[in-house]
């Protein structure tokens, strides 16, 4: 599948509105494995090879497992690889991806709060948030995967 175009010179900037929201991620409370999980587990869910790959790669960088990423997709049926803390992220990160099936449910909501302050909260929701737009963004596009 060949790239349609490049919507970083086309569309300056909301190119550059998008780094700005990347960048406010930074200094958020997440690890930057933290992060990576979200950015795997959204791109799973979404089908988007381009972030897969950086993101796998990325999150290998910083120290990840490869059995933590292989298994990601499974992550319910391997809890004794992710902390307690790693599982309600990727809870959210899923209700928010998918939330078109019901949002971030109440339930989800409440277990976070007995663990996560709300700027914590915020935090994750907002880098969940992030990750769909860079998928839609890169799959619309057809984002060439590269090596």
């Amino acid at each position: 599948m060949s790239a349609r175009f490049d919507w970083t010179t086309v569309h300056p900037a909301a190119y550059k509105a998008g780094i700005g929201m990347e960048e406010s991620l930074k200094n958020s409370f997440l690890t930057s494995i933290q992060k990576e999980l979200i950015k795997i587990r959204a791109s799973q869910l979404n089908g988007c090879a381009f972030c897969l790959n950086m993101h796998t790669k990325d999150a290998l960088k910083y120290g990840e497992t490869p059995q933590r990423i292989f298994l990601l997709n499974a992550w319910r049926e391997a809890k004794e690889l992710f902390t307690e803390e790693e599982e309600i992220i990727l809870e959210i990160t899923e209700e928010v991806t998918l939330i078109s099936q019901k949002g971030l449910s109440e339930e989800t909501y409440q277990k976070a709060k007995t663990i996560f302050n709300e700027s914590q909260l915020a935090d994750i929701i907002m880098a969940a948030v992030v990750i769909n737009m860079w998928n839609r963004i890169a799959i619309s596009t057809h984002m060439p995967i590269g090596k």
